[in-house]
């Protein structure tokens, strides 16, 4: 077979390439492309940093810093000034105005534990932040606390709170630490060193960006700082009896004692900052700072060398950490730290374990000495069967009397009831056996109760 042979032409050298050849000389610059991200990343951290400057006081002037995330932080100082402002049109003919910080926080209002007055009978469904931090402050103390004996089902937690005199209705808050001053002269002195290391480079974009966030985050922070960070409650009625009540948190229970005002700084107490009522306009200002520093970066950023994007992106970098760190601390400890050792000087509190559900219920009612116990131990026992019904009618008449009863005419008079009752089940007596049994148990328990100690 014959098989025709075909000339392939060879490329010739001066024949022009498709692809050209690779230029490099001195005038190519590396760019990163950062300029969507750097006014978006941050945002929540940044935001929790410059809230920090009313739980420890004095840090108004630690805001001058490069801070990223501007963009999410001039949102949040836009809803904070439109607060100031509606607030302040409620309040005319005041020279100033209280907001709820956590339309600067970002949080959302914080449902309590339920509240029940032994001795007015009132009813709190849904109390405040106050009381959910005396309920966890209740529950980080180290040990059980005092463990009554007695017949153990489900265990519960009863902690007494003694509140002492009531504090003012308005306390100023402000907490001072020397450690976070050291701490935020870290991204200052970084984000100046960067600004002026750029200046000399003669990189003056990149130098424009940094003096622009450390203008708008230090303007910004000095604003906000000037508020007043306060504790305020309602002033009790003249004549208001005793506050003294129960807080519950599932099988955890805290009873407060003390007057009316002490009670009210639990269960209706808020914090707030205090702002001139020309606030707003200023916070409004510092949020056009930030939305002018977002702009800025992305218009510029590109436009910087090398040497520029990096010093930037360090002084973010650092700042970036810091606030992070500051946001990680635990501000809910921190507020029970300014509210029982500020506000509520004198609070002590006392835990104890009690092994039931009814041991913990006739410990309470001994504690508070209810005017009307009927109310209140059918709201805390529903049980309305016909042991149970014996058994609260034993309590209640018990309660009723101007003393205590001693152990063994409470153990003599209830073996008797046992024995004598006709037309119970032997199930039935001895649940009435185990009822009783565990209101000794809570007797037992309410004799050790020392006024005021501390667990």
């Amino acid at each position: 077979m014959f098989i025709p042979q075909v000339d392939v032409p060879t490329l010739s050298s001066s024949r022009p390439s498709i692809i050209p050849p690779l230029q490099l000389d001195n005038t190519y610059h590396l760019s990163f492309d950062a300029s969507g991200v750097v006014g978006l990343l941050g945002g929540d951290d940044a935001v929790s940093a410059m809230a920090a400057v009313h739980i420890y006081g004095n840090q108004r002037w630690s805001g001058w810093y490069n801070t990223p995330g501007s963009f999410q932080i001039a949102k949040r100082l836009s809803s904070l000034a439109k607060s100031v402002s509606l607030r302040g049109h409620q309040t005319l003919f005041t020279r100033s105005v209280d907001t709820d910080p956590t339309a600067l926080f970002g949080a959302v209002d914080c449902k309590g534990p339920k509240f029940r007055a032994a001795q007015s009978g009132t009813v709190i469904r849904e109390t405040g932040y106050v009381a959910t931090l005396l309920m966890q402050e209740c529950a980080a103390l180290d040990s059980e606390g005092r463990v009554v004996p007695g017949r153990r089902s489900h265990p519960v937690e009863i902690t007494i709170a003694n509140l002492g005199a009531a504090p003012e209705p308005e306390v100023h808050l402000a907490r001072s630490s020397a450690f976070t001053r050291l701490f935020a002269s870290v991204p200052i002195a970084v984000s100046i060193c960067t600004c002026v290391l750029c200046t000399i480079y003669g990189d003056w974009c990149a130098s424009l960006l940094i003096l622009v966030g450390i203008v708008a985050n230090g303007i910004s922070c000095l604003i906000l700082g000037s508020a007043d960070f306060l504790f305020t409650h309602p002033r009790p009625a003249e004549g208001s009896p005793a506050g003294d009540g129960i807080l519950c948190s599932g099988n955890d229970f805290v009873l407060l004692i003390g007057p009316e005002g002490a009670v009210n700084s639990i269960t209706r107490g808020t914090f707030s900052l205090h702002f001139s009522t020309k606030a707003h306009y200023l916070i409004r200002w510092c949020s056009v700072l930030f939305f002018i520093q977002c702009i800025t970066q992305l218009l510029l950023i590109s436009q910087a060398s090398l040497f520029g994007q990096v010093m930037f992106l360090t002084s973010l970098g650092v700042s970036a950490l810091y606030n992070a760190r500051l946001s990680s601390w635990d501000k809910e400890k921190i507020h029970r730290k300014l509210m029982f050792k500020r506000v509520l000087e004198n609070l002590t509190l006392t835990k104890y374990t009690l092994g039931t559900r009814t041991t913990a219920v006739v410990f309470m009612l001994l504690v508070l000495r209810p005017k009307d116990a009927t109310v209140l131990l059918n709201k805390l026992l529903p049980n309305d069967t016909k042991v149970w019904k014996q058994w609260k009618a034993t309590i209640l008449e018990r309660l009723r009397q101007s003393h205590v009863e001693s152990q063994s005419h409470i153990e003599s008079s209830s073996e008797s009831e046992i024995g004598g009752l006709h037309g119970f089940t032997q199930t039935e007596q001895r649940l009435l056996h185990n009822l009783h049994e565990d209101t000794r148990a809570a007797y037992d328990g309410y004799r050790d109760y020392p006024q005021g100690d501390s667990q």
